[in-house]
């Protein structure tokens, strides 16, 4: 692991997921590379390099004084002595969230993004989504959540939960590197559902499948029974007291995004614990 990307708002829950980058860094040897995205007045306009390129009203003053507030701020949080073990840059950019993230990612060959989450529900959840949601759909490599302070000496109990009904492949070698940073047991899991029902033999035999084929070490097996998906992975997770959750994500958005929804981001917005997220379809 080389690079992480945390992308900032300077929240608590930022923070968060800035500090445990960090314990990640300290065993990894990466660099840790922060963003913050500004989003501006529409009026307001700016090249590439951050200059204005219209003449100064009202809107583009405050849009310069919010742009110098934000780069000294970022610049403190880089020169914070307690990262001095570790490489950190930071950037600002202007723009949307969810498009310069993902250039970020592409363009620096991100391997992990962690972000800081407060997690939605309601007609919020339903209407909008987060900037976190998009990126966690649609990230070209894996994201972690989190919503609180991660001690990641104590991860040590992962829960990965599939049906194992699409193509894994392409998760195999991000799963086992993240059971490797922190040296955690995979509690591999299956929800069997009313609407979505299996018998316990082809659970097994479908897990047993995947650990042989792809030689996962240091795991346990489990079928869990609830009324829905999300529920029983939760609540899996809280019968065990697992240290995180890890789920695939199949990257949907527009019309089949809306039809289908996602667990995985369902999962990232309700789940208490740090979620790891992967996109098979990357």
């Amino acid at each position: 692991m080389k690079n992480i990307l945390v992308p900032t708002d300077f929240s608590e829950q930022a923070q968060f997921a800035l500090d445990m980058a960090h314990a990640i860094a300290l065993k990894t040897s990466a660099e840790v590379k922060l963003l913050n995205v500004l989003e501006l007045p529409v009026d307001s306009s700016f090249d590439a390099s951050g200059e204005i390129t219209q003449s100064s009203d009202v809107n583009s003053v405050f849009a310069i004084q919010l742009m110098e507030r934000v780069k000294t701020q970022l610049d403190e949080l880089v020169k914070d002595p307690k990262f001095k073990d570790i490489k950190v840059t930071g950037d600002v950019v202007i723009g949307n969230p969810y498009v310069n993230i993902s250039k970020v990612i592409a363009d620096q060959d991100v391997d992990l993004v962690i972000m800081g989450t407060q997690g939605s529900s309601g007609l919020k959840e339903i209407l909008v989504g987060s900037n976190t949601e998009k990126v966690v759909r649609r990230a070209k490599c894996p994201v972690i959540t989190v919503k609180q302070a991660v001690n990641i000496e104590s991860v040590k109990n992962i829960v990965f939960a599939s049906d194992f009904r699409d193509d894994l492949a392409k998760l195999v070698e991000p799963l086992q590197k993240l059971q490797k940073v922190f040296d955690a047991k995979l509690h591999i899991v299956s929800v069997n559902t009313p609407s979505n029902f299996e018998n316990s033999r082809y659970y097994k035999k479908a897990m047993e499948t995947f650990v042989e084929k792809n030689n996962i070490k240091n795991y346990s097996l489990h079928v869990y029974a609830e009324s829905g998906e999300e529920d029983g992975i939760i609540y899996f997770a809280e019968d065990i007291n697992a240290d995180m959750i890890a789920i695939a994500t199949h990257g949907r958005s527009g019309f089949s995004h809306i039809l289908s929804g996602s667990l995985a981001e369902d999962i990232v917005n309700h789940a208490k614990r740090p979620v790891w997220t992967f996109n098979i379809h990357n």
